[in-house]
């Protein structure tokens, strides 16, 4: 079983991959590791950590899959979790893979970001990692890069979860989801 956490920054998927980590004894790779891991390793291999999420993400995707594939070829479990697997990369899985794979997106509607974004968001974005670089958007950028993300999100048809109001309540309609798609594949080594 792999489980994919993706949206924008700030929306939670360290904080999830964390606690199904703990609740299922199931490890996670961040994609934020992968990227700098190979950026330190060889300053030309494709981007920099300054290009943008789609262009990051379209060259890891490659060996995101490659992981993804491994892994349920030999039947071990794995959470991925970051903002570079964009939702129409799993249009280029395989049906055999993706019946092995539960993929989420988060997101946050406009009048969430508009009323949170300093208390909440921006506030609790090292919950689980330290960043060592500040948030530098705007709530007017941060919104169009939801709405964004959202439309890109529903024209590929995947599992799309917007924060509406309440981030601890409605989050859980997200672990609940996990857990219900986690009962349809069964478990490898859990």
């Amino acid at each position: 079983m792999i489980i994919l956490i993706s949206g924008n920054s700030c929306t939670g998927k360290t904080y999830m991959a964390q606690r199904l980590l703990e609740k299922y004894h199931v490890p996670y790779l961040s994609i934020d590791h992968l990227k700098m891991g190979l950026y330190r390793a060889d300053k030309n291999c494709g981007f920099t950590p300054m290009d943008s999420t789609e262009d990051i993400g379209d060259k890891l995707w490659p060996i995101l899959k490659g992981i993804i594939m491994t892994n349920i070829e030999n039947k071990q479990s794995l959470i991925i979790e970051g903002c570079y697997i964009l939702p129409h990369h799993l249009e280029d899985i395989e049906s055999s893979y993706k019946e092995q794979i539960i993929a989420v997106f988060l997101g946050f509607s406009t009048p969430y970001i508009q009323q949170h974004f300093r208390s909440s968001i921006i506030r609790h974005r090292n919950v689980i990692e330290t960043r060592m670089y500040p948030e530098e958007g705007t709530a007017v950028e941060y919104i169009k890069e939801h709405v964004t993300f959202r439309e890109k999100c529903l024209a590929s048809d995947v599992a799309y979860f917007e924060i509406q109001n309440n981030y601890e309540e409605e989050i859980l309609k997200v672990y609940d989801y996990i857990d219900r798609e986690k009962k349809k594949i069964g478990s490898y080594s859990m």
